[in-house]
């Protein structure tokens, strides 16, 4: 064993020398993971205590899963449940789907200009922070003066304040989304279809394909892999949230449909001051949340993600 070990270090030293630079290039990744994923993870013990700031965590009494077992009794636990998977199943049903669409729409356009302008609209809404665009949508959306609204009146409807009835909240949370986050999509989607060889489409042209054929037997089998990676990364959040989204749209009025995980969670342990049942109600979401990947990853696993449909 010791000699395994020897070997094991001489052969990573003799690697480090030769691939310095890539060490180098992969350190910033490696020491942010350390301290901003890896270290905090301590903090998980508070779920299992009953924290007092002025003993720390260390000295504050264990209690177990009191939290959790507090945390299950709460009837409004199982409605963030719900909304926070309800949302995200849209997400992925509408949001994943319209990207892929966008970007292969966005492939088919031949007239270079006219490209550039509409991919510059797509990714533009990405590099706005969603405190802006939280203000765009809520003026776009007001009842009085809103465009949205000036459309409605002049087809003879009542005005709708969206932002304020519970049954609109997740419309617009996911359409809002869908707007905001399509450009960085779309250009991971466009970077997969470049790969293509351009012969397939040629030799596809010559046999009197259209490009419907093409999209079909040709775009959409070569594009599988990516599709599945990101289809992994879509279901990996479907406990998550979007926080700074969410609190920046919704108000008491809309928390039966739209009050979420990250927005609880803020509440529960900033505002409220409940740190252990924060931390319990993360606990849980984070787990259900690798067990959704993992389950997710094994079904993909098993699939031809590289072969044609």
């Amino acid at each position: 064993m010791p000699g395994a070990k020897v070997s094991i270090f001489i052969r990573f030293k003799r690697d480090l020398k030769t691939h310095w630079f890539i060490y180098i290039l992969v350190l910033p990744g490696v020491l942010h993971t350390l301290l901003f994923r890896v270290s905090p993870l301590y903090g998980i013990i508070v779920a299992f205590k009953d924290y007092q700031m002025m003993r720390g965590i260390i000295g504050s009494p264990w209690v177990g899963f009191k939290h959790f077992e507090k945390l299950f009794q709460t009837p409004h636990f199982f409605k963030v449940l719900g909304n926070t998977v309800i949302i995200n199943l849209y997400n992925i049903l509408f949001g994943f789907t319209f990207v892929i669409i966008l970007a292969l729409l966005l492939n088919e356009l031949k007239v270079k200009r006219v490209k550039n302008v509409i991919q510059t609209a797509v990714y533009f809404p990405n590099f706005i922070s969603w405190v802006i665009f939280a203000g765009i949508v809520s003026q776009l959306l007001s009842p009085s003066g809103g465009a949205l609204n000036v459309i409605l009146s002049f087809f003879g409807k009542d005005p709708i304040y969206f932002l304020g009835e519970a049954k609109y909240f997740r419309f617009v949370l996911v359409a809002s989304g869908m707007v905001k986050t399509a450009g960085f999509g779309t250009i991971i989607y466009l970077a997969s279809i470049a790969g293509i060889s351009p012969e397939l489409y040629e030799s596809a042209a010559i046999d009197g394909a259209h490009r419907g054929h093409m999209i079909r037997h040709i775009t959409l089998p070569r594009i599988k892999p990516t599709v599945a990676v990101m289809l992994i990364i879509s279901v990996s959040n479907l406990f998550g949230s979007n926080f700074e989204q969410v609190y920046n749209l919704y108000n008491p009025l809309v928390y039966e449909t739209g009050d979420v995980l990250s927005t609880y969670l803020f509440r529960t342990g900033l505002i409220e001051g409940k740190f252990e049942m924060a931390s319990a109600q993360g606990l849980v979401f984070s787990l259900l949340g690798l067990l959704i990947v993992i389950f997710t990853n094994k079904i993909i696993s098993k699939l031809d993600v590289t072969g044609f449909f």
